[in-house]
């Protein structure tokens, strides 16, 4: 499906994107991104379920009223967990402009306002200039693109070849069955070493990026319909509340709270 079904006239400020995939659909990016629309701005949102986000250098997981903000030019991939009504906008770059917008990739909260203006738009299809209402609601969608604020939930992924196989090992083994000592050796690097590597590469300590990795993986199950009991019992914390307290500390909310429409 083709998400240009207007001419690419110049007047064309803001185009859309908003289908509903199920559960455990991976969506590559000629799909969502075809090449015209490379060049664009982009503000990822699901308004039900929670989708993965993922360029080769960082994963993002996204629940519903967050969004991913991909300036132009990058290239992903999205997949579900459970239902996911996905809902974007392509905001076409304007230098004038751009320098009030965020600069890079990063998952931030929608305001109840520019989430009503995302559905409106994707209603329109498309939001032209030459168009007095049109170009008012560009405007005040634009005024909120300049105010976002990220949250922590992008997973930095290592380039170098032993960190970067730690981290497929543990996104593979995200309930941490295998000990720590396990995934190094299979690795062929030390724990100083990892841990010299991931603060060089992710900016992050070993521990961080694990904790960090738990969390969006808690995320994903969560969305999937998942309790919170199991999720925690399988993650290796001593109790639920345990694990709500780590879920509060790292988001600000509990998970009932933060899934709340």
């Amino acid at each position: 499906m083709s998400i240009f079904r207007l001419a690419d006239d110049a007047s064309i400020r803001i185009r859309t994107f908003g289908v509903t995939f199920r559960s455990g659909q991976k969506v590559p990016t000629h799909l969502v991104v075809p090449p015209a629309a490379g060049m664009w701005h982009q503000l990822v949102c699901a308004t039900r379920g929670v989708m993965t986000v993922r360029t080769d250098q960082c994963a993002w997981v996204v629940p519903p009223h967050r969004a991913v903000w991909m300036p132009a030019g990058f290239e992903y991939r999205l997949e579900m967990s459970g239902v996911v009504a996905v809902r974007m906008l392509y905001i076409r770059p304007r230098r004038r402009v751009d320098k009030s917008l965020p600069q890079d990739c990063s998952v931030v909260n929608l305001t109840p306002l520019l989430r009503e203006l995302i559905l409106r738009t994707v209603q329109l299809g498309a939001l032209d200039d030459r168009i007095p209402e049109q170009k008012r609601l560009i405007g005040v969608i634009l005024d909120e693109l300049k105010v976002l604020i990220a949250v922590p939930l992008q997973l930095p992924l290592p380039r170098d070849s032993r960190a970067a196989q730690f981290a497929a090992l543990a996104n593979r083994d995200s309930g941490g069955v295998r000990p720590m000592e396990t995934l190094l050796r299979q690795c062929g690097a030390s724990r100083r070493t990892m841990e010299r590597l991931f603060r060089a590469e992710t900016g992050m300590s070993l521990g961080q990026w694990q904790r960090r990795q738990t969390l969006l993986h808690a995320l994903r199950r969560l969305a999937a319909g998942e309790n919170v009991s199991g999720i925690a019992g399988e993650l290796g914390y001593s109790s639920p509340s345990a694990f709500i307290a780590m879920f509060r500390r790292e988001l600000g909310q509990t998970p009932t709270r933060y899934f709340e429409v």
